[in-house]
């Protein structure tokens, strides 16, 4: 990304131009900077790429168990599995994709070459409905068994878009996150903001994904609505493109994982050595880095053994003269330290995950047999009603950013108004009501159909009987997956903000592969003992037992994650100019406070 660079003389700056702060001095003793013109300006062009990306996934997601089952004709307890595998795949892949922006090819260009791939299959998806050697069958509605050549390309495709996905989502928000810069107040300011409107756009391309394209999908053809999401994805990256002067960008570094490597193998050679008697006898900053103004972590007195990696041996030709595979920073130390501290969080955040994987799967295909029809005689297609949970995130962001952020930070004096773990927590509860909600509904269903076994006495239920969960879990969404991505992006080493982002995407991608494990280890279990909790269809399951085994799981482990997050201690940054402050415990981060009540 050199040639969009601009650059000028130290000390030279005119009325077109300001300065980027977390940028070098290059090797002409230039520094790069930016055209004026406002963070949030440059930030449209990438919430547009965003909207399109999400109507997209979301399109093809929550329809996707319907595909299986109606198309693909897989059973009940296979068609879950694979959503929630295909859904497992589609969020951890950012962890490559995000390693590989940070690393080596930039968040642009990163976002770039993921759309292409994501591209290509949407392509691939409209061409296994249209082509005739690839269709399921000669008529698919008719169709009780498909070609196996077309189930082969449909998860070649669906797969080639989770790869696209892997790049696109980490590089994609966290270079929209870097267009703020975090040396200005009120650019602060609005980051934080910046995460709730992200999921703002994203909640837009939800609800149109699972209303127009699900109406298509369900009324026209699947390969219509394919076609369409292609052409609005190849629009929305041309837009993207069109939009690349007004970005600010950050150059890849290199692997992030090397400095840390660093820190252990420099902190296991000098194990032995005493602990100094003052923490500011450890070697904070190198001559480098005192001269190019970095930001640098102040010392924390967790991990202990790790800062072992900074202790000085050797005065002698230190500053000409220094092996990071033995002697480490305080940063680096400091960065390793953020990272392990983040294991538990991102460990007890998982039964909230798994949670959220039930709103696809059982969640839609509960709406598939209910009565689904309003004024009219228009039926509402079974994937819709997850607009509901994306009404209740845009409430809930809404009524976050516009009413108790101003209030919470006259009250408490905190920048975020609400400390980003307490967020977190927050949402975690909404969870938990809505499993014992979604188990309190079906049971009602299941009576029903008991008492109206010969007319499947469900389709005498309206489908708005579950827009309670739907409306909570997306309540819930609001303060929990908004504060996951704020958290892991605001927590780890600046040069890891796109794998940051990857970290919060896998605690739902590993979500769904454990809501795997776990209906299979239950159905295992519950057949053993009796009749299994998962049969054929749903009416011969017991999916109100499950979600009462959810509430119970996250209740559980809701104590564990407000035990872990009562101890969090959050980034502390400084300049290099400045690090005499960390002594003084002042920061120029706002984590907020050290406790989840």
């Amino acid at each position: 990304m050199e040639k969009n660079k601009l650059y000028a003389k130290p000390g030279e700056v005119n009325d077109e131009m300001k300065w980027v702060h977390d940028s070098s001095v290059d090797h002409k003793g230039r520094i790069p900077l930016r055209a004026s013109t406002g963070s949030w300006k440059a930030s449209l062009f990438i919430i547009a790429i965003e909207f399109s990306e999400r109507l997209s996934y979301f399109g093809i997601s929550t329809s996707l168990i319907l595909y299986l089952t109606k198309v693909i004709h897989q059973d009940l307890k296979t068609a879950a599995r694979n959503v929630n595998y295909w859904a497992g795949v589609t969020t951890l892949m950012p962890l490559i994709g995000g390693f590989l922006a940070d690393a080596y090819l930039g968040r642009y260009i990163a976002v770039i070459v993921s759309s292409i791939v994501y591209i290509v299959g949407l392509v691939l998806l409209s061409l296994s409905w249209f082509l005739p050697s690839l269709k399921p069958c000669n008529d698919a509605n008719a169709c009780s068994e498909p070609r196996r050549v077309h189930s082969v390309f449909f998860f070649i495709a669906i797969y080639l878009i989770s790869i696209g996905t892997g790049g696109h989502k980490p590089s994609l928000e966290s270079f929209g996150a870097d267009q703020f810069d975090e040396e200005n107040v009120e650019e602060r300011k609005q980051k934080m903001s910046f995460f709730n409107w992200w999921n703002f756009g994203l909640c837009s391309g939800l609800i149109l994904g699972v209303t127009l394209i699900v109406y298509l999908q369900e009324h026209v053809n699947w390969g219509v609505a394919d076609i369409i999401l292609t052409v609005v994805m190849a629009l929305s990256l041309f837009i993207f493109i069109i939009g690349r002067t007004l970005y600010r960008y950050r150059d890849p570094i290199g692997s992030p994982f090397i400095p840390l490597l660093q820190v252990l193998v420099a902190a296991i050679s000098k194990r032995n050595l005493p602990y100094p008697s003052n923490p500011t006898m450890l070697f904070q900053v190198s001559k480098f880095e005192s001269n190019n103004g970095r930001r640098v972590l102040c010392h924390t007195n967790k991990l202990k053994f790790l800062d072992k990696a900074a202790i000085v041996e050797s005065e002698r030709n230190i500053a000409e003269k220094q092996n990071p595979w033995n002697l480490a920073t305080v940063t680096n130390v400091e960065e390793m330290k953020l990272i392990i501290n983040m294991i538990p969080i991102w460990v007890f955040t998982l039964p909230f995950g798994i949670c959220v994987a039930q709103t696809s799967t059982f969640f839609i295909k509960q709406g598939s047999i209910m009565n689904r029809k309003i004024s009219n005689g228009f039926e509402i297609p079974p994937a819709s009603i997850f607009t509901l949970s994306a009404i209740g995130m845009t409430i809930s962001v809404t009524i976050y950013d516009k009413i108790l952020v101003p209030f919470l930070r006259k009250l408490t004096k905190n920048e975020r108004g609400m400390d980003l773990l307490q967020r977190v927590g927050f949402g975690m509860i909404f969870s938990i009501i809505t499993m014992i909600t979604a188990a309190l509904v079906e049971k009602k269903r299941l009576e029903t159909v008991t008492m109206n076994p010969l007319n499947d006495g469900s389709l005498s239920m309206s489908v708005f009987w579950l827009a309670p969960q739907f409306l909570i879990i997306g309540f819930g969404d609001g303060f929990a997956l908004v504060g996951l991505q704020e958290y892991f992006y605001d927590q780890v080493p600046d040069s890891m903000r796109s794998l940051g982002i990857a970290l919060y995407l896998s605690v739902i991608g590993a979500a769904n592969f454990l809501s795997s494990v776990l209906i299979t280890i239950v159905d295992h279990v519950s057949g053993k003992n009796g009749k299994s909790w998962f049969g054929k269809d749903l009416n011969s399951s017991r999916l109100d037992k499950f979600y009462w085994l959810l509430a119970v799981i996250t209740a559980i482990d809701l104590f564990f994650f407000v035990f872990f997050a009562r101890r969090y201690t959050y980034k502390n940054v400084q300049h290099v100019a400045a690090v005499a402050d960390c002594s003084e415990g002042k920061s120029d981060s706002d984590g907020g406070i050290e406790s989840l009540v």
